[in-house]
């Protein structure tokens, strides 16, 4: 059994966005679920602290950094259309981006083997200089450059399975070798990127790869995916550590996307994950929580997500 640590702290619920479809009842569902498969004590719980602006930086302006803090504390509703705010959002924003960090503290601590973050705001969309798509700032990418520089990480490879296309992160390493970017998505919506043809650029071409994918996809044609394309990518990269943008919105019963992975399908996907990280980088994952809008179906899926980490 490994241990997976789970990264959470009520301080996420704050970023009030009241009935919009990316709330707090997310990680109110997560936990529900997780306590009703008594996982709590199998689980090593760690609290995050706020990444700096130093930190966040890492990929982002700072201009952009200060325009959301001023933005939170006068009260602005919303950042853009899809993006809704509360005065507590920068510092859940912050709290999300630490939350990563403190995953990866833990492991190259040797306090744990892999960590999955129940963090919000999500982060995948998010620009260098502007918000989207429910994300401030891109805290998977933030983990990764934060690996490099802390703990010398040569190469990362980041796995996307939300339904959307991760548009802020691919952006953020489309010319750097140094980070493997790959994403599975539903083709023909938001945000309208991910194309196949999108492969990196200079020095990074060769290191993005887009499954844009038709609806109606489910648990045989992902995990055929996973097996034949994305396992033997990550084998032959060899990454130090393997991060996931894990949205869980490419559920069959979530109400933003059209494909139709089962909660245990997720699991499935994960065991073809810890399969390669023990072969390449001896089990480190960095699990981070993007989207998922249905709430037991959000709920269900973490676990079998994280009995997978735990089990392999």
């Amino acid at each position: 059994m490994r241990k997976t640590g789970f990264v959470y702290s009520p301080i996420y619920l704050k970023h009030d966005t009241g009935s919009h479809p990316e709330n707090s009842n997310r990680l109110t569902a997560i936990i529900k679920w997780i306590e009703k498969e008594n996982l709590t004590e199998k689980l090593i719980n760690l609290t995050p602290i706020p990444a700096t602006v130093e930190q966040i930086s890492l990929i982002h302006d700072k201009e952009y950094i200060h325009s959301v803090k001023e933005a939170c504390e006068t009260g602005i509703k919303s950042l853009d259309a899809d993006t809704v705010i509360s005065e507590d959002s920068y510092n859940a924003a912050l709290l999300a981006a630490g939350g990563v960090i403190t995953g990866i503290d833990a492991i190259f601590e040797g306090k744990i083997n892999n960590a999955f973050c129940a963090i919000r705001p999500p982060g995948h969309h998010a620009e260098r200089d502007r918000t989207m798509g429910f994300c401030i700032f891109n805290n998977i990418a933030i983990g990764a450059k934060y690996a490099q520089k802390k703990y010398d990480v040569r190469k990362v490879f980041i796995i996307d399975w939300d339904v959307h296309h991760g548009n802020g992160t691919q952006n953020s390493f489309y010319d750097d070798p140094a980070v493997f970017y790959t994403s599975t998505h539903q083709q023909y919506i938001f945000p309208g990127t991910g194309i196949a043809d999108e492969i990196g650029e200079g020095d990074g071409k060769g290191f993005t790869m887009n499954f844009p994918l038709p609806q109606g996809q489910g648990d045989k044609e992902y995990i055929s995916l996973f097996k034949k394309r994305i396992y033997p990518e990550i084998i032959n990269y060899k990454p130090d550590l393997i991060m996931i943008s894990a949205g869980f919105d490419a559920h069959i019963d979530d109400p933003l996307g059209s494909m139709n992975i089962t909660s245990e399908g997720f699991g499935k996907l994960t065991d073809i994950i810890c399969e390669a990280s023990d072969k390449v980088c001896k089990g480190r994952i960095v699990s981070v929580l993007e989207g998922g809008y249905n709430l037991e179906a959000l709920g269900e899926s973490v676990v079998f997500h994280l009995k997978s980490l735990m089990d392999g």
